[in-house]
């Protein structure tokens, strides 16, 4: 580590005077942003500021708002990962990046320039269902509580100890606040000082996990740039954010990651949960395949047959939808699924019309947003969402953003709406849940489950033709022998529980 970083993380913690900041290093500083070639940003693994995904497709809030931002200063950005983010302000104060991006709050006691804030924050204590109650900060005495180092959680909990109440702070060397809520929920830890967002990301995997005690401190996520005044980077990155606040960027990038959290409660994260562990077993090769054939996240398919029909093969709905897809009967025989019923051909199936409807979404909608509008179309019919589009078109929303889109999906049922409509009304909000709910049933199995890489030299597996103009008359649907039928109680199923 670099000589004077312990320098800084004690600034951090103490909130030293600006003359005991450490002095940036006299080694050649990284030249205006136009001269090098590109945007150097520092910044560190986290769900909500950078992560990478299994295929090493990056993403997150701050990633993508970049990515924006370098597009509008016509030059490419590269990221560089630190184990924390006193790492990536060490980088900024060396001069070796542009700027960084790691989930910061503002310190006027460091030796960098601050952007306007990205997002407002609130700091909670999260504890376990069956952990100390907490009735106020006096409560927290002699408990062991972990904080991210630097954090404005943590200095909300260095306040608390000087007005006399003695808790066991604690840091993590890797891990963040993900890794500390997971010690929570696991019971290696008391309680975590955290970011509510931070929070509610982590109870979609963690349902034991509760806010003990709101934290008397709010702040904002901000970037971190150098002071030296070189070039006009901090004049564009102000007016960037300014005009992202203004058009709806930065409120579309944030539902991108935050806007589906919350949706669940807590016996709807226990029930899926649970019927991982017991239901998805007999069906997973199936979604393996579904993926082999049309490209899509296993894991994705699997949370879309999970909220149409809780992995149940028989699940049949009063208006005939039938399956663990539950497809129509018109939609089946278009795709050649002669029986609804039989699990394998109903996943292939209707993983296949999912990747249809994703078809035909425009090719200026971007992922993740095509896939949501895709749900939304599986669960509404593609010519009511085509619908919702023109509507929302009509009212100068954007059209390739899922969040201008469910915002709009609600009015089909209202009849000044409904009357634009060759199909008539429909139940746009139920499409709107539906899609939400997947959003977070795929976040919940991407965090449990592992991807699928088909293997090589498998042999190609051959789907029915599409059945075009004129069908024949559909043959019984018949409930195979090996079909397991699951419960279909509101509550995790017994350990005897028939077909679990």
């Amino acid at each position: 580590m670099r000589t004077w970083l312990p320098a800084l993380g004690a600034l951090l913690l103490m909130a030293c005077s600006p003359d005991h900041a450490p002095t940036p290093s006299a080694a050649p500083r990284l030249g205006d942003y136009r001269k090098v070639g590109e945007l150097r940003v520092a910044t560190r693994l986290d769900p909500l500021s950078y992560r990478e995904d299994a295929n090493g497709r990056a993403g997150g809030f701050e990633r993508d708002l970049l990515v924006a931002l370098a597009e509008r200063l016509e030059v490419p950005v590269r990221f560089t990962t630190y184990p924390d983010a006193l790492g990536a302000l060490d980088a900024v104060v060396r001069g070796e990046v542009h700027l960084a991006a790691a989930g910061l709050t503002r310190n006027d006691n460091l030796p960098v320039s601050w952007s306007r804030s990205l997002r407002d924050v609130d700091y909670v204590i999260a504890g376990r269902d069956d952990g100390a109650n907490l009735s106020g900060e006096r409560d927290l005495a002699g408990h062991t509580v972990g904080v991210r180092r630097g954090s404005a959680a943590a200095d909300a909990l260095d306040a608390i100890q000087r007005r006399g109440t003695h808790l066991k702070p604690r840091h993590p060397k890797a891990g963040g606040d993900q890794g500390l809520l997971e010690l929570v929920a696991k019971g290696s830890l008391d309680f975590a000082a955290t970011d509510e967002v931070q929070y509610a990301l982590a109870a979609t995997f963690f349902p034991n996990l509760h806010i003990a005690l709101p934290l008397p401190a709010k702040s904002s996520i901000r970037w971190a740039l150098s002071d030296d005044g070189e070039g006009d980077l901090a004049a564009q990155i102000d007016t960037f954010l300014a005009e992202a606040h203004k058009n709806g960027t930065i409120a579309r990038i944030g539902d991108r990651y935050f806007g589906h959290i919350r949706r669940l409660d807590e016996d709807d994260i226990t029930n899926f949960l649970a019927r991982v562990e017991r239901r998805l077993p007999a069906f997973r090769r199936h979604f393996h395949d579904a993926q082999a054939v049309t490209g899509i996240d296993w894991r994705l398919l699997a949370a879309l047959a999970y909220q149409e029909s809780q992995w149940d093969p028989l699940a049949t709905s009063p208006t005939g939808v039938r399956g663990i897809m539950m497809l129509t009967e018109d939609t089946a025989d278009r795709l050649g699924v002669d029986n609804r019923l039989d699990a394998r051909a109903a996943i292939l199936g209707g993983a296949r019309y999912f990747s249809m409807l994703k078809e035909q979404i425009p090719e200026d909608v971007p992922e993740p947003d095509r896939s949501w509008m895709a749900i939304a179309a599986y669960n509404l019919g593609m010519g009511h969402f085509n619908g919702a589009r023109q509507i929302a078109l009509s009212l100068k929303r954007d059209i390739t953003a899922w969040l201008d889109i469910k915002e709009i999906l609600p009015l089909l049922s209202k009849p000044s709406f409904a009357a634009r409509l060759k199909s008539g009304p429909a139940r746009g909000g139920e499409a709107v849940v539906t899609a939400e709910n997947v959003r977070n049933y795929f976040q919940i199995l991407s965090h449990y489950e592992a991807p699928y890489v088909p293997p090589l030299g498998a042999t190609p597996i051959k789907l029915p033709p599409l059945r075009l103009g004129s069908r024949p008359k559909r043959p019984t649907e018949t409930v195979l022998a090996e079909t397991p039928r699951p419960s279909l109680g509101l509550h995790a199923p017994a350990e005897n529980e028939p077909g679990d």
